[in-house]
């Protein structure tokens, strides 16, 4: 089964953990997004990112490579629960590109069972959110 949409962050707080040179560091970042489509709801998510170049006055000029674990709390096509996913991806001039895989058995509710993968990319329309699950 296929499930789409969009996120957007409503809470971003980042700190640099180490300062490697003037444009590389390891960040942490606490997050909160919000999801609109046939996945719909909210998410907390945990990122540690490493910047191979930081552009402290306009972050949409940096690259960064990431991992995370987000947790879902929603719908997904109709049905209610949360589930947590881990999140590896990149960050590059702007463009967003990342791979998720559900963790087994960490879904609640009637998202008890559910196992899968996603993706996520930026477009002309914001972020694409793309959920392949089973039960």
């Amino acid at each position: 089964m296929k499930a789409t949409g969009s996120f957007s962050p409503t809470k971003w707080d980042e700190k640099t953990r180490v300062q490697i040179s003037s444009e590389k560091k390891t960040t942490q970042a606490s997050v909160t997004l919000k999801f609109t489509g046939e996945i719909e709801g909210e998410a907390s998510v945990e990122w540690l990112m490493f910047y191979k170049y930081s552009d402290e006055k306009d972050q949409h000029k940096s690259s960064a490579t990431y991992v995370g674990l987000i947790r879902f709390e929603g719908k997904v096509n109709g049905k209610s629960g949360s589930f947590v996913m881990e999140d590896r991806g990149t960050f590059d001039k702007g463009a967003l590109n990342a791979e998720l895989a559900i963790f087994p058995e960490s879904g609640t509710g009637e998202l008890e069972s559910i196992t899968g993968s996603a993706k996520y990319t930026t477009s002309e329309k914001g972020i694409t959110f793309e959920l392949e699950y089973e039960f």
